[in-house]
């Protein structure tokens, strides 16, 4: 027989035990609270088993020594994963100062301390509301990016520094939680690709000593914030059932595009990939990229209304119908 998960795709189930063990098409994301000492491969891996999931991949990777959010699109949701590598995201920073490591965090040993200075609440607040917006990060030698076809982590354990080009950064907001010394708490929202350490480390610096990532933690992956994490205990708890039920739909990453209801007339072809011609119905609508659905259909894709012409132009399309509506 067939069932159907939340965002409305068919499973199919068999009393077989053969067949229980073949990998379901599963499409939807799940807002995963990955614990600490787990890579993001290894929890998109345990995860796939969790759901016998045909097709998973995450959205970012966060190091085995943070934890939080990592959202993990199933089935369909993965066409729209590189969204998600674009987005914001927020974490809760623990810094230790007075402390410097090798890696910029605890995975290595402390090679420098210092004494800390008397800091006042304010003085950090300030800190951190001066701390540069548009911010040129270094990224560390203890990274995964590649020169030469070599990670530099490779270089950094043999004693060799690398030069790296510098990264365009926005920091949107940075807020004191609390400061304990010598450990500094804050929460930071930035832009894709920041290294955190390096941020600890350059914090340090403003204020006039050294320091190092302790804790790390992310809360949130735009547009997700509010919405449920789920442990792996938690999921783990769950029926079959319950656990297609914790997915959020296909589109739930999507919400910062506008909708619109395709007419039944051009459904057909625009599923092929088809241009179609939408004059009347997007009279006074502005141009650019769309959410798609069609009545009865759901969620069909991403498109785009050109500046000229009353044309919606597929960009990219799901290949089996959702049911959102």
């Amino acid at each position: 027989m067939k069932a159907r998960n939340p965002v409305g795709i068919p499973i199919t189930t068999t009393s077989s035990t053969k067949a229980d063990l073949l990998p379901l098409d599963i499409h939807g994301i799940l807002l995963l609270d990955k614990p600490l000492d787990l890579s993001s491969a290894g929890a998109v891996a345990r995860v796939k088993r969790l759901f016998n999931a045909r097709k998973a991949g995450h959205t970012g990777s966060l190091d085995p020594l943070a934890s939080g959010m990592l959202p993990i699109c199933f089935g369909e949701a993965t066409k729209f994963g590189a969204l998600l590598l674009e987005a914001d995201k927020t974490y809760r920073v623990t810094v230790r100062l007075g402390e410097r490591t090798a890696s910029a965090d605890r995975e290595s040993e402390v090679i420098e301390t210092r004494p800390l200075a008397p800091f006042s609440r304010e003085q950090l607040r300030q800190a951190l509301a001066d701390f540069p917006r548009d911010y040129k990060q270094v990224p560390p030698m203890h990274s995964a990016l590649k020169q030469d076809g070599k990670p530099l982590y490779e270089y950094a354990r043999a004693g060799i520094t690398r030069e790296r080009a510098p990264r365009d950064i926005v920091i949107h907001d940075l807020q004191l939680l609390d400061w304990q010394a010598p450990d500094l708490s804050f929460d930071v929202r930035c832009t894709k690709g920041a290294y955190i350490r390096v941020l600890a480390e350059d914090l340090a610096a403003q204020l006039g000593t050294i320091g190092h990532l302790a804790a790390l933690r992310r809360i949130a992956v735009a547009p997700f914030a509010a919405e449920r994490q789920w442990s792996f205990e938690a999921l783990e708890s769950l029926s079959v059932m319950q656990r297609h039920e914790a997915l959020l739909p296909v589109d739930a990453a999507l919400c910062a595009w506008r909708r619109f209801d395709l007419p039944v007339g051009g459904v057909s072809a625009f599923r092929q990939g088809q241009t179609v011609k939408v004059a009347a119905e997007f009279t006074g609508t502005i141009p650019g990229t769309v959410r798609i659905y069609a009545d009865g259909l759901g969620f069909l894709g991403l498109g785009e209304i050109e500046p000229a012409g009353g044309l919606l132009k597929p960009l990219r399309l799901i290949s089996s119908v959702t049911n959102r509506a």
